[in-house]
């Protein structure tokens, strides 16, 4: 069993936000929002997070530069990166700073779902 798990949401759309959140928030984990980069990278030392849940395309900071903050402070944390832009060199950047899946959008929650639990299932 995988218990209860603290996911953080990374993405600038209040509207995935909110339904990540109400998502995991159902499956009884803990879940935290950050709306950019920064505020990802400064919840981090306080949360603590099992699994980051991270848009690429952010203004400010994009998924990758905040992916790169995010491993100074914590290499082992997972990370999901969703992007509705299937761009390749980020791609390959993202899985050299170790993310766990790259998810594209609009994704399928159930899909999400599962792969978190299995991700979690593993931790």
């Amino acid at each position: 069993m995988w218990g209860v798990a603290k996911i953080l949401i990374v993405d600038d759309q209040l509207g995935v936000r909110r339904l990540l959140f109400e998502t995991f928030r159902g499956d009884q984990h803990e879940v935290e929002m950050a709306a950019d980069g920064e505020e990802a990278v400064e919840m981090l030392k306080t949360f603590k997070p099992n699994l980051i849940l991270m848009d690429m395309k952010m203004p400010g900071m994009n998924g990758i530069e905040t992916l790169r903050q995010i491993r100074v402070l914590d290499r082992q944390v997972g990370v999901i990166m969703m992007t509705a832009y299937g761009d390749a060199q980020n791609m390959e950047q993202a899985k050299e700073l170790g993310i766990l899946h790259y998810l594209g959008k609009p994704f399928d929650l159930f899909e999400l779902r599962e792969r978190v639990r299995d991700i979690l299932a593993e931790v």
